[in-house]
């Protein structure tokens, strides 16, 4: 009997057919690290389910010929033991959709069977599938074989169903130089040597997808510790570098031992490696049992690291270690559901580092990152949480902040709303449920709506399904408080939308606060339940969304507004809660909601601010501002308002550290004295020129502790000039001479801070040199503002003339992957451009002096 299907009906299809089930995979492979070239071979246990002559999987940049595919299974009606090897008619490669079609003509039987396949591939310098990164040992340039199958590019190392849902065990055996050491998910469980090379054969995996499954081979040392129940976790270096990695391991074993408490379900693995990688696309990667990190985010190293790179390294290995339960035991079921697995492994990762380091207070910087989702979710061309993907290449399109931070931060509005107890006893259930299978947003929100007996499932739908996020309006009249939403957008258009938004308010202290769900348009409040007395009520502060647990902006009206000023200004709100004012009143700003006189009105009230979590906002609002009055009036500069504000923190902080000053300061330090760095503030540039001169001595000197070397870096390149070379060819002498990976990106993210158009270019030329890894190419990026001219020319110029691998680089990456973001990007360029128009008509309306008087005029506000 023949199925009469066509090959062309598997094209373009967003998942694979369902008639063939994976249940096993029995995988060899052979890595040569000098040709960069692999051979293998998988046989693939799986289940056809229903009439076929054909199996459909994924295969991507490998080489398979008909002579190298077979699949066997029992004869059918037979009572003996043979089996029956069949071998397709045609073996195709579909490259635009990354599958293998293998045409067996006749249908296959119903049942199991044993699908094998040998195939060629090479170690490719993208950072993705099975590729190559490299690393120097004894002065000696080497390579290592590392995997990167995160989101869809196990199908280019081998051939398989690469779709999260289709869970199987996996067996694999690596055959390698015999002097190197090779790691996989699972212990290992035999080496043979044979001359030159070693088989290492590792126990089999329990199931999982196959975006979990990793190899690592090459030369590694390692420090390892058990925790409390046995589970062996090991930190992988190169060698020579073990010592940095024992601030992570020890994180780790804390984590792991934190999240089976928290998740009440053990880790699943017998141990846990977490290995050191010189190149690597992303920041780290969750890989069951074997997570791969870049080096600046598992390595610390008291010399060279900065406390913020301490605090990144908690971060990373609690989010990648919450994957263990949260993707990989517990899988999404389509990629539709990838933020579930990103954005509750970022926010369980804040949660980890709360509980490990509580005088970090890390729940405050995580609004860096809220501040960050805002952003992206006010374009109008921003996307839903949940995007339904039709086919492999959208993929990379979502893999942003909306999935991660916007993700994280509906959970933490969701866990504030529910409670910390109900929502941990939820998801424990939900973890239960769903172990060693695949779940969908909806299962996790019927879990918390079945313990807590609120309405889950319709409240988080208008978060999760709809795209953007609404301004409540709040104003006062009468004694009572009236709200009203609509969507924000950062163009300051009109938005379509609504949602059910969880109010936090309180009124003139936090004593008297006031819960509500906002589920229309519009909502009135009498103030007297909030508090008594009619004087109060005349005067007392409001204060929408208390400490920023929900994902909105608020918009007061000028009376409110004036009240707030007045709380800043006598300490009486937390630096959350002033950090949320300064954010939405400076996006408001930016929509032509609000005017810039207003604005600087209330940064007014900031004058004094200390809080790490304020001034990191507000240093990133003056850098925008800068740049953008820049445009407006041409010629002119702020700087002189910028110095005047944040003088007062870099005085009480000074440059050295103090005994016993929080976590927060010593971070603060340092960018406080960047900004001051970038805005030309004289004595600052003269400090950091006497201790970068000493640092040249004397690379061991107190002077340049790790925390400040950025701001010095950038100091000394606002002098940099095409006549004063000096700066730059140090810092390019101090690059070249560090094997710290952190103070390498801490260097080329400084070189091009130079005010001198040509050394800016010089600096960028370097980023494509052979000296600069691929991924870190991007750091150098962030260009001064005098430089940006001459960084868009480069582009353009080096995008379309320049070397032969950028244009490869681009089109690796084809057009749909990139649509969105290219939109993203134009929309926010004519959001600066507008909002730069409506500046200088501000100016031409309201202010009779020229833009020079203006920046003293505004000094005197503070």
């Amino acid at each position: 009997m023949k199925v009469m299907v066509s090959m062309e009906e598997f094209k373009g299809q967003p998942r694979l057919p369902k008639f063939a089930v994976p249940k096993r995979y029995d995988i060899k492979l052979k890595p040569n690290l000098t040709t960069c070239k692999f051979a293998g071979s998988v046989a693939i246990e799986l289940k056809i389910v229903a009439d076929t002559s054909f199996i459909v999987l994924n295969a991507a940049e490998l080489s398979i010929g008909t002579t190298s595919v077979s699949f066997t299974h029992p004869a059918a009606h037979s009572s003996n033991s043979k089996q029956q090897v069949l071998k397709p008619l045609k073996v195709d490669v579909v490259e635009e959709d990354e599958i293998l079609v293998l045409n067996f003509g006749d249908t296959l039987p119903i049942g199991l069977g044993l699908l094998t396949i040998h195939f060629q591939g090479s170690l490719n310098d993208k950072m993705k599938g099975f590729y190559i990164s490299t690393y120097e040992h004894n002065d000696e340039k080497k390579n290592m074989a590392v995997t990167q199958f995160k989101p869809d590019d196990a199908r280019r190392c081998f051939p398989c169903w690469d779709e999260p849902a289709c869970k199987a065990t996996f067996k694999i055996t690596l055959d390698v130089p015999s002097e190197l050491v090779a790691r996989s998910n699972m212990p290992i469980i035999e080496e043979k040597v044979v001359g030159d090379l070693k088989t290492v054969s590792y126990q089999e995996s329990p199931i999982m997808s196959t975006y979990s499954v990793a190899i690592v081979v090459g030369l590694f040392d390692y420090v390892e510790h058990l925790t409390s129940d046995g589970v062996k976790v090991r930190v992988y270096c190169q060698v020579g570098k073990v010592n940095p990695g024992k601030f992570a391991l020890d994180v780790a074993v804390r984590t792991l031992e934190l999240y089976e408490e928290y998740f009440a379900m053990p880790y699943s693995l017998p141990k846990l490696d977490m290995v050191a990688i010189p190149d690597f696309a992303f920041g780290s990667m969750e890989n069951y049992g074997l997570v791969t990190y870049c080096e600046t985010a598992l390595l610390y190293d008291v010399q060279h690291s900065t406390t913020a790179d301490k605090q990144r390294v908690v971060i990373a290995v609690a989010h990648e270690l919450a994957h263990q339960w949260f993707g990989n035991l517990v899988t999404m079921e389509w990629r539709t559901h990838l933020w579930l697995n990103e954005g509750f492994a970022t926010w369980v990762s804040y949660l980890a580092a709360d509980r490990l380091f509580p005088e970090w207070k890390v729940w405050t910087q995580f609004l860096d990152d809220y501040t960050e989702g805002l952003g992206m979710d006010g374009l109008r061309e921003s996307h839903p949480i949940e995007v339904k993907i039709n086919h492999a290449s959208e993929i990379d399109e979502i893999i942003d902040s909306i999935s991660y931070i916007k993700g994280a931060s509906v959970i933490r509005m969701l866990q504030s709303y529910l409670g910390a107890d109900c929502f941990q006893r939820s998801l424990a259930s939900y973890v239960k449920n769903f172990a060693c299978s695949n779940a969908k947003t909806e299962d996790l929100w019927d879990a918390l709506e079945e313990e807590s007996g609120e309405p889950v499932n319709k409240l988080m739908n208008s978060w999760t399904k709809q795209k953007g996020y609404p301004v409540v309006s709040v104003k006062v009249k009468y004694q009572k408080l009236e709200f009203e939403q609509s969507r924000f957008l950062a163009s300051g258009s009109h938005g379509d939308g609504q949602w059910i938004v969880p109010i936090t308010l309180c009124c003139g202290s936090y004593d008297a606060r006031k819960n509500f769900l906002l589920q229309t348009n519009s909502e009135t409040l009498d103030m007297k339940e909030l508090m008594s007395g009619e004087s109060n009520l005349a005067s007392a502060w409001v204060k929408l969304n208390v400490d920023q647990t929900g994902f909105y902006r608020v918009e007061y009206d000028e009376d409110l507004e004036a009240r707030l000023r007045n709380a800043i200004e006598n300490k009486y709100l937390s630096a959350t809660d002033r950090l949320g004012i300064l954010d939405d009143s400076f996006a408001l700003c930016m929509a032509r909601q609000k005017s810039f006189t207003s604005f600087l009105e209330l940064l007014n009230a900031y004058k004094e601010e200390l809080e790490y979590t304020v001034l990191s906002n507000l240093i990133k609002i003056s850098y925008k501002v800068d740049r953008i009055t820049a445009d407006a009036a041409p010629g002119s500069s702020v700087a002189s308002f910028f110095i005047e504000l944040f003088l007062h923190s870099a005085m009480k902080l000074g440059w050295e550290p103090k005994t016993g000053e929080s976590h927060l300061d010593t971070m603060l330090r340092g960018k406080v004295l960047t900004a001051l760095a970038v805005f030309g503030h004289d004595l600052t540039l003269k400090e950091a020129r006497r201790r970068f001169l000493a640092f040249l001595d004397d690379r061991s000197t107190p002077l340049l502790h790790p925390d400040i070397r950025k701001a010095v870096y950038v100091a000394v390149m606002r002098r940099v000039s095409t006549s004063n070379r000096f700066g730059y060819e140090s810092l390019l002498r101090v690059y070249r001479e560090t094997n710290s990976s952190q103070e390498k990106a801490r260097i080329l993210s400084s070189l091009t801070s130079s005010p001198d158009p040509n050394i800016t270019l010089e600096a960028l030329n370097f980023l494509l040199s052979s000296e600069v890894r691929t991924q870190d190419a991007v750091l150098g990026l962030a260009v001064s503002r005098e430089g940006r001219e001459t960084a868009w020319s480069w582009l353009k110029f080096a995008s379309f003339e320049k070397a032969e691998e950028i244009q490869e680089f681009f089109a690796s990456r084809t057009n749909s992957k990139i649509a969105r973001t290219l939109k993203q990007s134009i929309e926010r360029v004519h959001i600066n451009a507008y909002w730069a128009q409506s500046f200088r008509i501000e100016l031409q309306n309201h202010l009779a002096w020229p833009f020079e008087r203006i920046e003293q005029t505004y000094c005197v506000i503070l």
